[in-house]
């Protein structure tokens, strides 16, 4: 059972599982071999989480607050006079590059196992919560609250589906090929008012 932690040192170590996870996989981790890639025992993580369930749990929601963070850093997203394809462009280069391309494919694999029924937690906020932060971001460039959300949710499954595609396949200039039909059709529905 969990005591009653010092939030700043429980999100470090969450922070420390995060990578390590990065590192080995969210598929079939056990607390033990994670304590151990984390060079500590397994009581620090016993200390913070009452087990694997609720560690899955705060990963996922640290993982959602952290890539809410790096969407509101991303210059333009809440400006409606730059086009959501600049966003789009700046996200990808972002979540492509180092040291966020771990972190990305853990979130893929993440959903992966969710969707394949193999994660012992739901996802749907995680998912949902992009989904509502993008259609913010298209409202502000004028969609409806109905279209916006239709419109977050096709763009945020045809993003991540370009990112797996890049990630299994190594092919960058198909898939970025494909990433600027993408921000040119997001535009088209989202013009940016001035």
């Amino acid at each position: 059972m969990p005591r009653t932690a010092d939030p700043e040192r429980r999100r470090e170590v969450l922070d420390a599982v995060i990578a390590e996870l990065a590192r080995i996989g969210a598929a079939d981790f056990s607390l033990r071999d994670l304590a151990r890639g984390l060079g500590q025992s397994t009581r620090v993580l016993t200390h913070h989480f009452s087990g694997k369930e609720a560690l899955l749990v705060a990963v996922l929601e640290r993982l959602d607050e952290v890539q809410h963070a790096a969407l509101r850093a991303t210059p333009g997203w809440d400006d409606p006079g730059v086009p959501v394809g600049d966003i789009v462009r700046d996200t990808w280069r972002r979540t492509l590059a180092e040291p966020e391309i771990a972190v990305t494919r853990l979130i893929r694999e993440i959903e992966g196992l969710a969707a394949a029924g193999r994660l012992p937690v739901e996802v749907p906020g995680f998912v949902r919560g992009r989904a509502a932060f993008v259609a913010s971001c298209l409202a502000l460039r004028g969609l409806p609250a109905a279209e916006a959300l239709r419109t977050a949710t096709l763009l945020n499954a045809a993003f991540s589906g370009l990112e797996t595609d890049l990630l299994t396949t190594g092919d960058r200039d198909r898939a970025e090929a494909a990433l600027e039909d993408l921000c040119a059709w997001v535009d088209a529905r989202a013009t940016p008012r001035g």
